[in-house]
């Protein structure tokens, strides 16, 4: 019979009034079963389970990042550090002095900033990044491996800025930027055999990777930039002429973040037309949601300036957009662009627009975003638009921007 010392005391109480136990010869000779042989008693609440997980911060869901359009970032970077050269000798038999052979140390990898289509704010980035260190080196002159590049994705149109200056603009889909350095890789004692020292032990450690503390800036890129005053209808317009999807409600700065649409046409071109938050008169001082948004509006080659023809003296929203934009940035209201008079579906709407057409010369098109009245002609002019702006770019030198 086995004696009960044998079990844990948690477990007597389940082996008592079981019976008499037969033990097999062999039986001495094999280890027991882990759950015998572990003395601690065996625990089966959700508890318990719960306090072996290592708390942590759980990571957002991809749709969760998408409600949260980040344009700031402060980012501290590292690069990986060096491996460590070694120091040792070769060791074989009837070889008394075999010599040194310890191996160099990999290099620390790179933190290089990517462009990714897919990636539409800086929500996704941390604040700090630390690279891959590379490896030690190894007797029998093995180097270590260097340590892998890792890369940050972050959208189009990030500026990345050092002390105020800007050091590199990714505005292209693939650019890449190094953003902090790897460390060099120690030397093994193998590097330092000279004719007068047959037999060094020094190796030198790896060094530390780059370290810097960088700003990166999200500025929208799109061919068309949609300006206009709270609820001119501007997400309703750009739902109508694209896939975008923007909130749209009967209350001021319903739009809190610039959404991009892609407005497609019969000969599978592309146009990106950016809907940037509601401008109000001041908002080069910062007033309303002021200078966060007016910067996504400096890459636009072309502008829409959105107006309410419901509202009184339309055309006096168009002079003030045009104040604000060049209050921000000289020569911004001058680009390419055409008026378009929303809401015109209402009845003071139509009386407002005689009035308007002759301030504007005519130019001013009118349509409505709820019935689709006139979005052809809407559709024409900005391709007309685009194709200037993509002359225009070429004739510069550089690649236009390709959705």
């Amino acid at each position: 019979m086995v004696p009960l010392r044998l079990f844990p005391a948690g477990w007597r109480g389940v082996f008592e009034g079981l019976g008499r136990w037969t033990v097999s010869p062999g039986a001495a000779l094999r280890r027991p079963p882990p759950w015998l042989a572990d003395p601690r008693p065996l625990s089966l609440g959700r508890a318990d389970r719960a306090a072996q997980t290592p708390p942590g911060k759980k990571p957002l869901s991809e749709k969760k990042l998408k409600r949260h359009f980040v344009d700031h970032r402060r980012v501290l970077v590292r690069g990986g550090r060096g491996g460590n050269g070694a120091s040792c000798f070769h060791s074989e038999p009837r070889k008394e002095f075999g010599g040194p052979d310890g191996g160099d140390g990999g290099s620390g990898g790179h933190v290089v900033l990517r462009v990714d289509r897919q990636v539409k704010s800086l929500s996704s980035v941390l604040s700090q990044y630390q690279g891959f260190d590379g490896e030690d080196g190894g007797r029998k002159n093995c180097f270590g491996r260097r340590g892998a590049v890792l890369y940050v994705q972050v959208p189009v149109g990030t500026l990345v800025k050092e002390g105020g200056e800007v050091v590199a603009d990714l505005s292209r889909p693939g650019d890449e930027y190094v953003a902090a350095l790897g460390g060099a890789g120690g030397k093994g004692n193998r590097f330092f055999l000279a004719n007068d020292n047959r037999a060094p032990i020094t190796c030198t450690p790896g060094e530390p990777g780059q370290e810097r503390v960088l700003l990166l800036e999200l500025k929208t890129v799109a061919h068309a930039g949609m300006v206009g005053f709270p609820n001119a209808g501007k997400s309703s317009l750009l739902r109508a002429i694209s896939n975008a999807k923007p909130a749209v409600a009967a209350y001021p700065f319903t739009t809190l973040k610039p959404h991009v649409g892609i407005v497609h046409y019969e000969d599978h071109q592309q146009v990106a037309v950016a809907d940037v938050p509601g401008i109000i008169r001041g908002a080069h001082r910062n007033r309303g949601l002021g200078l966060a948004f007016l910067r996504h509006i400096e890459r636009c080659g072309f502008l829409l300036f959105v107006v309410d023809l419901a509202a009184p003296e339309p055309w006096t929203q168009v002079e003030d957009l045009k104040f604000e934009l060049e209050k921000y940035q000289q020569g911004l209201s001058q680009r390419p662009h055409v008026i378009v008079a929303n809401k015109a579906d209402l009845p003071e709407a139509r009386a407002n627009l005689p009035a308007l057409q002759a301030r504007l010369g005519g130019t001013a098109i009118a349509l409505s975003a709820v019935t689709g009245e006139n979005l052809e002609e809407l559709l024409l002019r900005l391709k007309d638009l685009h194709d200037e702006s993509m002359a225009a770019e070429l004739a510069r030198g550089r690649q236009p921007l390709r959705w």
